[in-house]
Protein backbone atom coordinates (compact mmCIF):
# COMPACT_ATOMS: atom_id res chain seq x y z
CA UNK A 1 0.00 0.00 0.00
CA UNK A 2 1.56 3.66 -1.10
CA UNK A 3 1.33 5.89 1.84
CA UNK A 4 0.65 9.36 1.04
CA UNK A 5 2.85 12.55 1.59
CA UNK A 6 2.17 14.22 4.77
CA UNK A 7 1.61 18.18 4.46
CA UNK A 8 1.75 20.86 7.05
CA UNK A 9 -2.19 20.39 7.30
CA UNK A 10 -2.68 16.38 7.68
CA UNK A 11 -1.66 13.42 10.03
CA UNK A 12 0.10 10.82 7.88
CA UNK A 13 -1.78 7.61 7.15
CA UNK A 14 -0.85 5.65 10.44
CA UNK A 15 1.39 2.77 10.75
CA UNK A 16 2.00 0.00 12.85
CA UNK A 17 5.41 0.68 15.43
CA UNK A 18 8.19 -1.76 14.48
CA UNK A 19 5.25 -3.38 12.13
CA UNK A 20 3.56 -5.05 14.87
CA UNK A 21 6.81 -7.29 15.30
CA UNK A 22 8.53 -6.98 18.57
CA UNK A 23 12.10 -8.93 16.79
CA UNK A 24 12.13 -5.29 15.04
CA UNK A 25 12.43 -3.43 17.83
CA UNK A 26 14.87 -6.16 19.55
CA UNK A 27 16.74 -5.78 16.53
CA UNK A 28 17.38 -1.78 17.11
CA UNK A 29 17.57 -1.67 20.28
CA UNK A 30 20.23 -3.94 20.09
CA UNK A 31 22.09 -2.50 17.26
CA UNK A 32 21.84 1.09 18.76
CA UNK A 33 23.39 -0.01 22.12
CA UNK A 34 26.35 -2.17 20.93
CA UNK A 35 27.13 1.45 19.29
CA UNK A 36 26.82 3.12 22.56
CA UNK A 37 29.31 0.85 23.89
CA UNK A 38 31.43 1.11 21.16
CA UNK A 39 31.52 5.08 21.75
CA UNK A 40 30.36 5.02 18.28
CA UNK A 41 27.09 7.28 18.50
CA UNK A 42 28.51 10.91 17.68
CA UNK A 43 27.39 14.62 16.45
CA UNK A 44 26.82 16.01 13.66
CA UNK A 45 27.27 13.32 11.05
CA UNK A 46 24.75 10.80 10.02
CA UNK A 47 26.55 7.24 9.16
CA UNK A 48 30.21 7.17 8.37
CA UNK A 49 32.93 4.71 8.82
CA UNK A 50 30.91 2.87 11.44
CA UNK A 51 29.94 5.87 13.38
CA UNK A 52 26.75 8.34 13.41
CA UNK A 53 24.43 9.95 15.19
CA UNK A 54 21.23 9.31 16.20
CA UNK A 55 19.36 8.43 12.84
CA UNK A 56 22.49 7.14 11.73
CA UNK A 57 23.13 4.76 14.66
CA UNK A 58 20.13 2.94 14.38
CA UNK A 59 19.22 2.90 10.05
CA UNK A 60 22.82 3.03 9.32
CA UNK A 61 22.11 6.09 6.80
CA UNK A 62 20.91 9.39 7.01
CA UNK A 63 17.40 8.81 5.06
CA UNK A 64 14.83 9.78 7.67
CA UNK A 65 12.02 8.25 5.77
CA UNK A 66 13.58 4.76 6.23
CA UNK A 67 12.42 5.04 10.02
CA UNK A 68 8.95 4.03 8.40
CA UNK A 69 9.72 1.00 6.22
CA UNK A 70 12.60 -0.48 8.78
CA UNK A 71 10.62 0.70 11.68
CA UNK A 72 7.31 1.88 11.49
CA UNK A 73 7.79 4.92 13.22
CA UNK A 74 6.99 8.30 11.01
CA UNK A 75 9.67 10.40 9.20
CA UNK A 76 8.38 13.12 11.91
CA UNK A 77 9.63 11.65 14.92
CA UNK A 78 12.95 10.31 13.31
CA UNK A 79 13.51 14.31 12.18
CA UNK A 80 12.91 15.29 16.19
CA UNK A 81 14.83 12.52 17.75
CA UNK A 82 17.75 14.02 15.55
CA UNK A 83 17.14 17.53 16.19
CA UNK A 84 16.92 16.83 20.25
CA UNK A 85 19.94 14.64 19.80
CA UNK A 86 22.17 16.93 17.79
CA UNK A 87 21.10 19.53 20.68
CA UNK A 88 21.41 17.65 23.68
CA UNK A 89 24.84 17.37 25.69
CA UNK A 90 27.35 14.70 25.19
CA UNK A 91 26.63 12.00 28.17
CA UNK A 92 23.12 12.39 27.33
CA UNK A 93 22.58 12.39 23.87
CA UNK A 94 24.68 8.92 23.46
CA UNK A 95 21.68 7.23 25.37
CA UNK A 96 18.61 8.61 23.64
CA UNK A 97 18.74 6.40 20.53
CA UNK A 98 18.02 3.41 22.70
CA UNK A 99 15.81 5.34 25.15
CA UNK A 100 13.77 7.01 21.85
CA UNK A 101 13.27 3.29 20.43
CA UNK A 102 12.73 1.28 24.13
CA UNK A 103 9.87 4.40 24.79
CA UNK A 104 8.05 3.16 21.45
CA UNK A 105 5.37 0.01 22.03
CA UNK A 106 5.22 -2.76 19.90
CA UNK A 107 2.47 -2.00 17.34
CA UNK A 108 1.64 1.41 18.64
CA UNK A 109 0.00 4.20 16.37
CA UNK A 110 2.83 7.14 16.43
CA UNK A 111 0.56 9.20 13.67
CA UNK A 112 -0.46 11.89 16.08
CA UNK A 113 2.79 11.94 18.61
CA UNK A 114 4.58 14.41 16.68
CA UNK A 115 2.20 16.81 16.41
CA UNK A 116 1.12 16.70 20.29
CA UNK A 117 5.33 17.56 20.41
CA UNK A 118 4.95 20.60 18.88
CA UNK A 119 1.36 21.52 21.10
CA UNK A 120 3.00 20.90 23.48
CA UNK A 121 6.35 22.56 22.72
CA UNK A 122 4.05 25.55 21.70
CA UNK A 123 2.24 25.84 24.52
CA UNK A 124 4.25 24.91 27.29
CA UNK A 125 8.07 24.91 26.97
CA UNK A 126 7.91 28.18 24.63
CA UNK A 127 4.88 29.58 27.31
CA UNK A 128 8.28 30.01 29.65
CA UNK A 129 9.64 32.66 27.86
CA UNK A 130 6.44 34.54 28.44
CA UNK A 131 7.31 36.96 25.74
CA UNK A 132 4.52 39.17 25.31
CA UNK A 133 5.51 39.75 21.65
CA UNK A 134 5.12 37.06 20.42
CA UNK A 135 2.20 35.46 22.70
CA UNK A 136 -0.71 36.08 20.03
CA UNK A 137 1.23 34.45 17.11
CA UNK A 138 2.47 31.20 19.33
CA UNK A 139 -1.21 30.69 20.37
CA UNK A 140 -2.30 30.78 16.33
CA UNK A 141 0.10 28.31 15.55
CA UNK A 142 -0.58 26.21 18.66
CA UNK A 143 -4.62 26.45 17.90
CA UNK A 144 -3.76 25.00 14.01
CA UNK A 145 -2.08 21.92 15.21
CA UNK A 146 -5.02 21.02 17.51
CA UNK A 147 -6.93 18.78 15.32
CA UNK A 148 -3.69 17.18 13.74
CA UNK A 149 -3.78 16.10 17.81
CA UNK A 150 -6.53 14.53 17.22
CA UNK A 151 -5.65 12.72 13.62
CA UNK A 152 -7.94 15.20 11.78
CA UNK A 153 -6.78 17.80 9.39
CA UNK A 154 -6.00 21.14 9.89
CA UNK A 155 -7.37 24.27 8.72
CA UNK A 156 -5.69 25.23 5.57
CA UNK A 157 -6.15 29.46 5.84
CA UNK A 158 -5.45 29.53 9.95
CA UNK A 159 -2.66 27.57 9.30
CA UNK A 160 -1.01 29.89 6.63
CA UNK A 161 -2.55 32.91 8.59
CA UNK A 162 -0.48 31.65 11.39
CA UNK A 163 2.79 30.87 9.49
CA UNK A 164 2.82 34.25 8.13
CA UNK A 165 2.06 36.08 11.74
CA UNK A 166 4.74 33.91 13.20
CA UNK A 167 7.52 34.36 10.93
CA UNK A 168 6.40 38.42 11.14
CA UNK A 169 6.20 38.24 14.69
CA UNK A 170 9.82 35.92 14.55
CA UNK A 171 11.83 39.68 13.88
CA UNK A 172 10.34 41.20 16.90
CA UNK A 173 11.56 38.46 19.43
CA UNK A 174 14.63 36.00 19.27
CA UNK A 175 14.44 34.23 21.89
CA UNK A 176 16.62 34.72 24.85
CA UNK A 177 16.92 31.47 26.79
CA UNK A 178 18.45 28.40 25.74
CA UNK A 179 15.95 25.90 24.81
CA UNK A 180 16.39 22.80 27.39
CA UNK A 181 16.71 19.69 24.56
CA UNK A 182 16.69 17.38 27.60
CA UNK A 183 13.41 18.40 28.72
CA UNK A 184 11.99 18.73 24.92
CA UNK A 185 13.81 15.05 24.90
CA UNK A 186 11.76 13.52 28.09
CA UNK A 187 8.41 14.71 26.74
CA UNK A 188 8.43 13.10 23.72
CA UNK A 189 9.86 9.74 25.17
CA UNK A 190 6.67 10.32 27.38
CA UNK A 191 3.88 10.89 24.21
CA UNK A 192 5.58 8.15 22.17
CA UNK A 193 5.24 5.95 24.95
CA UNK A 194 1.67 6.82 25.82
CA UNK A 195 0.80 6.17 21.51
CA UNK A 196 -2.26 3.74 21.84
CA UNK A 197 -1.97 0.74 19.56
CA UNK A 198 -3.77 0.51 16.23
CA UNK A 199 -7.22 0.82 16.21
CA UNK A 200 -7.96 2.41 19.44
Amino acid sequence: MKTKHTTIYEVRVPMRAFHGDPAIKAKYVNRVQAHAAADEIIHGTYWERGKGCAVGCTIHSGKHGDYETELGVPRMLAKLEDRLFEGMANGKSKQFPARFLEAIPVGADLSRVGWQFLHWLLTEELARRNDPRVAKEIKACADVLIPLTKGEPADRNAADLARRAATAAADASYPARRISYSRMAEKLLELMAAAPAMGR
